[in-house]
């Protein structure tokens, strides 16, 4: 990697041909001229750097930026939540890898003493040690770092040798009223906020109150599949935002950018509905990877954009003691989430009651994924049968009483109906309840017009 001509940071490949660092870019072409040379691009760098903060807020909502392209996590209010401090950082270095970055990681009880551990080397007869717990561990590591590990320190790296002041240990045993005098202010301060002397302050990132992430692909993807890795990332910060702003979303909208300019042809948009809101990345991942894998593209994909469209409050966990049988209704509205990313909406359905007084209006199927209207119609429809026939089936008349196998006898009604007529689709109709000669009892109407006559329209058990 070169900044301004110099090399920055390199492989080990390059180290065993022979780079080090701060060397010119021709001094590398030279001695090693199958190297890779890529030029430091800062705005990329500062995308990346928002990126992993944005998906890091999935553990705190204090998140904030440092020098060195570093990030700063508060997580003392998170360690039980997340099972002590070793399963939280095993998070963290999972969730920065599926970014698709490295890192190192330092924990201490200071965010000072947390920056200088991350940054901190392995020293000869030395164990590399960069997360402590306690306050004591926490001196004893920071006594054994170099003075040049402080950024502060760099400008008095000549003198601080010259009297033998190597590690932190030894500079904080110099007088302090003449280490003011030689040094500075900033490298006091850097030594008392590492050691818990003094107080830190910060700013911490405020998430926008809409969220749009963007990735460029590595090429030109030809196949959904392939774009999983990519959306994966996207989903994580998606997340992150999410949990730091206490929300859960329902629909979101994966956009798939195809080419620009004179060719330019308009993204693809991917929008998943969910049957009820959510924030966990394994649900938003399975959901997103059953519609990429049935999506065949009609063009390459060069960058991926993803936006939530519909938010709702996250809600609490279920604190009843009982769970419920067969799963939870959580569960079973993530199977027909599912199922409708697998099988598509218009092949998942669930019965559904619509606001209406004709039995087959009212008794209506629906998506699973869709919000239904809760009706108001529960006084005026009891004592409806469950199993209303697809299509009334006009009845026999024998000795004047309608006739099923049996004349049947009414025994209940009748429920007068008039409806439909803001469609041009009037129904006009007395319903009766109606008993057949095995006791078997039937939901029957008489159509009432010029040529009136009997209909079965449903069964009671």
């Amino acid at each position: 990697m070169i900044d301004q001509g110099e090399v920055l940071s390199l492989s080990p490949e390059a180290a065993r041909a022979g780079v080090r660092p701060g060397m010119r870019s021709g001094g590398v072409a030279a001695i090693a001229p199958d190297t890779v040379i890529l030029e430091r691009a800062p705005e990329r760098e500062a995308l990346a750097l928002a990126a992993l903060a944005t998906a890091l807020m999935k553990y705190t909502p204090e998140v904030s930026f440092q020098p060195g392209f570093a990030l700063l996590l508060d997580v003392s209010a998170s360690l039980r939540l997340f099972r002590g401090a070793h399963a939280l950082c095993a998070l963290v270095l999972r969730s920065v890898r599926m970014l698709g970055f490295s890192v190192q990681l330092g924990a201490a009880p200071t965010a000072q003493a947390a920056w200088l551990l991350a940054h901190s080397t392995r020293r000869k007869g030395q164990m590399l040690r960069r997360r402590v717990l306690s306050v004591p561990s926490m001196h004893r590591r920071l006594n054994w770092l170099p003075c040049a590990l402080a950024p502060a320190a760099a400008p008095f790296h000549e003198w601080l040798a010259d009297i033998g002041a190597k590690d932190l240990a030894a500079l904080r045993q110099l007088p302090r009223a003449g280490l003011l005098r030689r040094t500075s202010k900033a490298l006091l301060a850097t030594l008392d906020r590492a050691y818990g002397e003094a107080p830190e302050m910060f700013d911490w990132i405020k998430p926008p109150l809409q969220f749009s992430a963007r990735i460029e692909t590595f090429d030109r993807i030809e196949h959904a599949d392939a774009l999983l890795h990519g959306a994966s990332g996207l989903i994580l910060q998606l997340v992150g935002w999410l949990t730091s702003l206490q929300q859960a979303v329902r629909v979101f909208t994966l956009y798939l950018e195809h080419e620009r300019g004179r060719a330019a042809i308009a993204p693809t948009a991917l929008e998943i509905a969910l049957a009820e809101p959510a924030w966990h990345e394994a649900h938003l991942l399975r959901l997103l990877k059953e519609r990429l894998g049935k999506l065949e593209l009609s063009a390459p994909v060069i960058a991926l954009r993803l936006e939530a469209v519909k938010l709702e409050a996250m809600l609490p966990p279920n604190a009843s003691l009982f769970p419920e049988p067969g799963g939870s209704p959580q569960d079973y509205h993530r199977l027909l989430e599912l199922l409708t990313a697998r099988l598509g909406a218009e092949n998942v359905l669930t019965p559904a009651s619509v606001d209406d007084y004709r039995p087959e209006v009212c008794n209506s199927w629906l998506p699973a994924g869709a919000r239904h209207p809760k009706p108001d119609l529960a006084d005026t429809i009891e004592g409806r049968p469950f199993w209303l026939l697809p299509r009334p089936i006009a009845l026999l008349m024998r000795n004047e009483r309608p006739f099923y196998g049996s004349p049947l006898k009414l025994v209940q009604g009748p429920e007068r109906l008039e409806a439909g007529w803001w469609n041009d689709q009037t129904a006009a109709r007395d319903y009766y309840i109606a008993q057949a000669a095995d006791a078997s009892c039937y939901w029957i109407y008489l159509e009432r017009s010029r040529d009136a006559r009997w209909y079965l329209h449903g069964l009671y058990a």
